[in-house]
């Protein structure tokens, strides 16, 4: 049943991971402003949580309504890292080899953003510069900084999983 469970969880985050990558290509297709949206940043955060928990739902019934917690957290976690590994990877080729210009736009709109962030919070003028010259000496796609990006996002998942698989275990009584 193990393996079903894993196998299960693989293909929700193949699944993911394709659907993430279909809307970073749409989204550089159609405005790469919409990559410095934050509402659109939060709906893909959404989409990713609902996928983790579709599995680890389907996990459950595959597992006849009983799961313990490492197989729910593992269900969970298996199937948001496939996919976000994979939206990570789509990335980093996408704007470092196919279109590194692009990174460039997108570290523009994305001070652009920051400021006019910070300007409507009242940010004062020296933490908006330190702001913009810590932004403009980074480049958020580069390899490093993916894999960075990716090894933190993964942590949060992580928590949110442990949140998640201790929501939907389910103890059998006769075991």
């Amino acid at each position: 049943m193990e393996n079903s469970i894993k196998s299960s969880a693989i293909n929700y985050g193949l699944y993911l991971g394709g659907l993430l990558a279909l809307i970073t290509v749409a989204i550089y297709a159609i405005s790469l402003n919409l990559m410095v949206n934050m509402w659109l940043g939060i709906g893909l955060l959404l989409v990713i949580i609902v996928f983790g928990i579709v599995s680890t739902a389907k996990s459950k019934s595959i597992m006849e309504g009983f799961l313990s917690f490492k197989q729910a957290f593992s269900s969970y976690f298996i199937t948001v890292a496939v996919g976000i590994i994979i939206s990570t990877v789509v990335s980093i080729i996408l704007f470092n080899f196919i279109d590194p210009e692009a990174a460039e736009e997108v570290k523009k709109l994305t001070i652009e953003s920051t400021i006019s962030f910070m300007e409507g919070l009242g940010a004062p003028a020296e933490s908006i510069a330190e702001a913009v010259e810590n932004l403009e000496n980074q480049n958020q796609f580069s390899i490093g900084s993916s894999f960075k990006s990716l090894a933190w996002g993964l942590l949060f998942q992580a928590i949110i999983g442990l949140i998640v698989a201790a929501i939907m275990k389910k103890t059998n009584p006769d075991a």
